[in-house]
């Protein structure tokens, strides 16, 4: 297959000539005359290659690309080795087309697999599917998992990220199923207000590790009190956390969803990423989407097969727990040969450079009078600060400098600052920001 697909007039006259067709015209003949459009379509006259690459290159010159980036809040700048890019842009990757026919998708079948078992690594669970839109429907897909005949109420922390608890709320109307936010408590879920408010029949909780203000929830305990009462425990992990901290499994959840743009996908202006999925071996069939499945041939050699598609479109619709119709398939192979190429030391000296240089950037921040820590909990790479100033035109201030800055929290933590560090901050850059913030300040 090639990248480009030419038609000249010469191939569509032979066509024509097969169909038994004199023009082009025909082949609309069984349309009405008045519903036909008659003329030239208002579209401009075609460019040459040199012109298209001018225009789009004077069109991405209005783009602000920053060379220093402090923000995260649930889009993440991380370094991705060049081998990530050369095999996910290879043609035989690069289609629309949905793999259904097994004999002549193995290639886009077998890298569906191998993101799921590696999913499944990182996650400690037993089966993932491939992929969903993003982190924020993963969250939401995981909820209607969860609710059955005996169980419904979701349960979801408000320390989740502002996205995704508004998807959740949308999908949870839409589907006229109860839902409850947990309060935060300095930063992190209130275990007791939990406590109280879970029933024996409630579906599930959702909550996010680390969370949104990058704080360290203790994910263990909360699973126990959902437990306690016989519900589903769904935790929503940053994948680059999940190299040296704690499963998602042996916080003891059921469910693992996250979102998969830090697994090398750029940030492409928020999009497009890809949300992933893994359970418990018990609730495998529950899972969105597609399950790819290895198995054997008639020969004995080794395949690979769609093993499940729970969607309306393949089981009964008055039976069907989700509408996912696509997954994120090229994502999914972007992450596939990232994790592939930084391997489990790779994807840990990641995070460990994401821990160190974000508690730096935190002491180097915290020591400027006005820009005081607001939380005391434990915190991967992000954490959150006071601002003695106008956050916003702090904001346009670091602009100028080259610098993207902080998020600028609003809410209880109104003009509060959300920073991030990863292993693409330097030193020296962590220094600048501090320098000039004591400027402002």
């Amino acid at each position: 297959m090639s990248r480009y697909v030419p038609n000249s007039p010469a191939q569509q006259a032979e066509m024509l000539k097969l169909l038994e067709l004199s023009s082009l015209e025909e082949l609309y003949s069984e349309l009405p005359e008045a519903v036909r459009f008659k003329g030239e379509l208002s579209v401009p006259e075609g460019k040459s290659e040199l012109e298209v690459r001018r225009y789009m290159t004077e069109m991405a010159a209005k783009n602000k690309v920053f060379p220093t980036v402090f923000r995260g809040a649930g889009a993440y700048r991380h370094y991705i080795p060049a081998i990530v890019k050369a095999v996910a842009s290879k043609e035989t990757f690069v289609t629309a087309y949905t793999p259904y026919q097994p004999e002549i998708s193995q290639g886009v079948l077998q890298s569906i697999f191998e993101y799921q078992t590696m999913i499944c690594e990182l996650t400690g669970m037993d089966a993932s599917n491939a992929s969903v839109y993003d982190g924020a429907s993963a969250c939401a897909e995981a909820a209607a998992m969860c609710e059955d005949k005996k169980r419904s109420g979701v349960f979801v922390s408000a320390t989740i990220h502002p996205d995704y608890l508004r998807t959740l709320e949308t999908y949870c109307h839409a589907a006229d199923r109860e839902l409850t936010v947990i309060p935060e408590k300095n930063g992190v879920t209130d275990r007791d207000f939990l406590q109280k408010s879970i029933k024996n029949d409630s579906a599930c909780f959702i909550m996010q590790q680390p969370n949104y203000y990058g704080l360290i929830e203790d994910a263990g305990a909360l699973v126990k009190t959902v437990k306690d009462v016989g519900a589903k425990a769904v935790i929503c992990v940053n994948p680059i956390f999940a190299a040296i901290g704690k499963t998602a499994r042996e916080y003891g959840a059921d469910i693992a969803v996250g979102e998969g743009q830090p697994l090398g996908i750029g940030l492409s202006f928020g999009g497009p990423y890809l949300g992933f999925m893994a359970c418990v071996k018990e609730m495998a069939r529950k899972l969105p989407g597609r399950v790819v499945g290895q198995t054997v041939d008639l020969e004995g050699k080794r395949a690979f097969v769609m093993t499940m598609q729970a969607r309306e479109q393949h089981i009964r619709r008055e039976k069907a727990s989700s509408s996912i119709c696509s997954n994120q398939a090229l994502c999914a192979m972007v992450a596939a040969c990232y994790m592939g190429a930084m391997g489990p030391t790779g994807l840990g000296e990641a995070a460990e450079q994401c821990l160190s240089k974000a508690h730096y950037a935190a002491k180097q921040i915290s020591a400027i009078p006005g820009y005081e820590l607001v939380f005391e909990g434990e915190f991967f790479h992000e954490f959150v600060t006071k601002c003695p100033a106008d956050a916003q035109a702090l904001m346009r201030k670091l602009e100028d400098r080259g610098i993207l800055g902080g998020a600028v929290l609003d809410g209880e933590y109104d003009n509060c600052i959300l920073w991030c560090c990863t292993e693409m901050n330097t030193k020296a850059e962590i220094d600048m920001l501090a320098e000039i913030l004591k400027e402002v300040a």
